[in-house]
Formats: structure tokens, C-alpha cells, sequence
């Protein structure tokens, strides 16, 4: 499986769905959105920290362990660091696979583990 991880403070943008190769019959992107709010009350923007090498590292063991259980052909992370407004993406996912179940599956397990296993920590910025 092709990996490319990258952490930015540049706004993220969706690259649009294609398979290239022409193998893949299932292209999944995914943007994950800070709201404007959090607990309940409104927030303008969400702060994102990381260890940046270690985040990294973790990304890409949790997408090799993922690999088998789900075969996918190819996948892109780009999380964003700083400061990201409400209604802007913090994290793209972009998952290249023969079938969706493959891509789907590989996506929602990254996205758990993520959460759980990498040190990129959020707080509501004042």
C-alpha cells in the first residue's frame, strides 16, 4: 500500500476523486470539520498541537498494521496544526481501494485509533 502522511498549518483542500491507475474502484475522502461549537457552546476555532515525528510515525504503523485487514492500494493523510477555524477541515483522509468495504473499513479504523494513539492533542482556542 502507497502511504503518504504529511502534518501542515496550511489550510487543507480536498483534491478531488479519481483513480489514476484505473484499479481502484473506490476512491473515499473524507474531511474532518471543526464545528462551531464544542460542549455545547459556540467556539470560533480549534488549536492543534503535535510531537510532530512521533505523530507521524504513529500514522503510518497504524495504517501498515491496518494494511492486511484491509487491502487498500492507496492512502493520504494530511492533519492540519495550529490554529483551524470552525467550518474549516483539520484533518483530509484519502483512500484509493479496489472495493469500498476496503477503503470504508481502513478509514474508520484509522480514524478510532487516531483519536486513541497519536499524539496530536486539540483545545479550544481563547
Amino acid at each position: 500500500m502507497k502511504t503518504r502522511v504529511e502534518i501542515t498549518r496550511e489550510p487543507l483542500v480536498a483534491s478531488g476523486v479519481t483513480s489514476a491507475d484505473g484499479t481502484s474502484g473506490a476512491v473515499v475522502e473524507f474531511a474532518g470539520v471543526v464545528r462551531g461549537e464544542e460542549e455545547g457552546a459556540p467556539i470560533a476555532a480549534l488549536d492543534y498541537e503535535a510531537y510532530e515525528v512521533m505523530a507521524r510515525s504513529e500514522m503510518e504503523r497504524i495504517l501498515r498494521e491496518l494494511s492486511s485487514q484491509y487491502p487498500c492500494r492507496e492512502v493520504e493523510i494530511a492533519h492540519r496544526i495550529g490554529r483551524v477555524p470552525a467550518g474549516e477541515a483539520s484533518i483530509l483522509v484519502r483512500i484509493a481501494a479496489k472495493h469500498r468495504a476496503e477503503a470504508f473499513g481502513l478509514l474508520t479504523e484509522f480514524m478510532d485509533r487516531l483519536k486513541r494513539d497519536v499524539p496530536i492533542w486539540k483545545k479550544v482556542a481563547p
